[in-house]
């Protein structure tokens, strides 16, 4: 007897200990509710969080706690229901106070079972509006700050692409004043006209890394000689470089065929040579290589062309590293530098289907490896600067800006083409029904109700075997078109334009 007493004693004493801890959690709302939902318990929590006494609330429905909406759509039994299914109820929202004020609760609904019997549920309910309160305050703040990373990193873009520009248009437009005044030295005149083609091809080349960064450049990958394009583009080399470094070559003869965008190659080129000039401020080497490569790494399997572009220069910092393809990234000066080299050859590779590795030593000098797959198809081998063929016919040059056309139209007839010029699309398809043309050379963007791509789709179906160029400078829709009609990228030089007539289906 003595022994039972002690036991219902000691039960006594557990339950009335439990019952005045969650009684006095002032923290949490610690309650329980019947399996239909009715409160049956209420604690202290619950009084100063939800703001009832239980006299008030005992008896009645936990859905009360509940908004409006809430309770419309039938979330309080759901919630149950969950509980019961799963075994746990857990959520943040919205939750109702007697005064009618809003909270952010955090919720937790555990199903209790007796001898296997739902009995009830046991409820914990916490007002976390003050932690989401800062937490949104957190994040307004951490997104006020990327903005503001953002403005200072789009006004280094711009600050060095207006620096780069400046200069070239500093070179062009003196040159120009040297062919004006009409020197009879023959060597200065040379000397302009060098200066200005080098300065419109890096003009062409910066454009390039701004479009490849809006993602807004058409890419037309075909097999290239890497031999052959070094040597077409071995001035622009030289005049990156500059006087104090020299320029070094190291290709093999049986280099294989690279498939790539041309231009991009070219640019990605350019940018890491003027990046290893940097590194040189007191002179050095700069050394391009190439040579094949077979793979078998994971993503890339296969053939491969290995170009590297080695410097005997500074070397980057290791902390400096894993930046350097960065967008806007830049360890140059304001006004030096754009940031959008490296993120040019590293976007220009990966679209091409390979990669880009660097490795660096301070004091060495820095190595950049691209590596681009082998090209099925046998390259062009035609000389740079050089017009293919001379063609005959008649063309009709669909293209809105009036100085952009007369270019246009000078290389056209250089290559031996007579040129009909129209404005926009209605215009171009009301010549063709009158006149008939050999071929159609159309921008992409021009005003009226139908670009260049729409006319080109159109003409496609009344003129199936009517051949059609299309070029851009800019261009949401060219990425579109690759697989339908041939691209010309703005700016283009009288050899890429006779190349691109002379592959034209006929």
């Amino acid at each position: 007897m003595v022994e039972k007493f002690s036991q219902q004693r000691d039960l006594f004493e557990s339950e009335r200990s439990f019952r005045l801890l969650v009684e006095g959690v002032a923290d949490y709302a610690l309650y329980m509710l019947d399996p239909t939902g009715i409160i049956t318990s209420w604690n202290i929590g619950g009084e100063r969080i939800k703001g009832y006494s239980p006299g008030e609330i005992l008896g009645q429905h936990f859905s009360r706690f509940y908004t409006e909406t809430d309770r419309a759509n039938g979330k309080p039994a759901r919630a149950l229901g969950i509980a019961r299914d799963k075994g746990r109820y857990e959520e943040e929202g919205w939750r109702v106070r007697k005064d009618g004020t809003f909270f952010w609760a955090s919720v937790v609904i555990d199903p209790i079972y007796e001898d296997g019997k739902l009995v009830g549920f046991a409820k914990i309910t916490r007002d976390i509006t003050e932690r989401r309160n800062t937490q949104i305050k957190l994040e307004a703040m951490q997104k006020q700050l990327a903005e503001s990373q953002k403005f200072d990193a789009l006004g280094q873009l711009t600050g060095g692409v207006a620096h780069d520009f400046n200069n070239l248009l500093m070179i062009i437009s003196g040159s120009l004043h040297t062919l004006k005044r009409g020197a009879d030295d023959e060597a200065k005149l040379q000397r302009a006209i060098s200066a200005i083609e080098t300065a419109a091809r890096r003009g062409a080349a910066l454009t390039n890394q701004l479009l490849t960064f809006a993602r807004r450049q058409s890419v037309n990958p075909q097999a290239i000689d890497f031999a052959d394009r070094i040597a077409a583009i071995r001035e622009v080399l030289d005049a990156g470089v500059g006087s104090s470094v020299r320029l070094a070559f190291d290709v093999s003869s049986d280099v294989w065929p690279i498939r790539t965008d041309v231009s991009e190659l070219e640019t990605a080129l350019l940018n890491l040579v003027i990046n290893a000039r940097d590194a040189m401020p007191d002179g050095g080497t700069v050394t391009i290589a190439a040579r094949n490569l077979v793979l078998d790494e994971d993503p890339l399997v296969g053939e491969f062309i290995a170009i590297d572009v080695s410097d005997t220069g500074l070397g980057i910092p290791s902390d400096v590293l894993d930046k350097i393809f960065e967008p806007f990234f830049t360890t140059k000066p304001i006004g030096k530098g754009t940031g959008l080299g490296l993120s040019q050859v590293h976007g220009f590779a990966h679209q091409a289907g390979g990669t880009v590795r660097v490795a660096s030593a301070l004091g060495k000098g820095t190595t950049f490896t691209i590596l681009l797959p082998r090209g099925e198809d046998e390259p062009s081998r035609e000389a740079a600067g050089e017009p293919a063929f001379q063609g005959s016919g008649t063309v009709l040059l669909v293209e809105d800006n009036p100085d952009v056309a007369a270019v246009s139209i000078g290389l056209l007839e250089q290559l031996g083409y007579h040129v009909r010029r129209v404005a926009d699309a209605e215009a171009a398809l009301s010549e063709i029904e009158k006149n008939g043309v050999d071929f159609v050379f159309s921008d992409i963007v021009m005003p009226g109700k139908m670009d260049g791509l729409s006319l080109a789709h159109h003409l496609r179906q009344i003129r199936p075997g009517l051949p059609i160029l299309l070029a851009t400078g800019y261009s949401e829709v060219a990425a579109g078109v690759r697989g339908d009609f041939p691209i010309l990228r703005k700016p283009y030089e009288i050899h890429e334009l006779s190349e691109a007539i002379a592959k034209l289906p006929r």
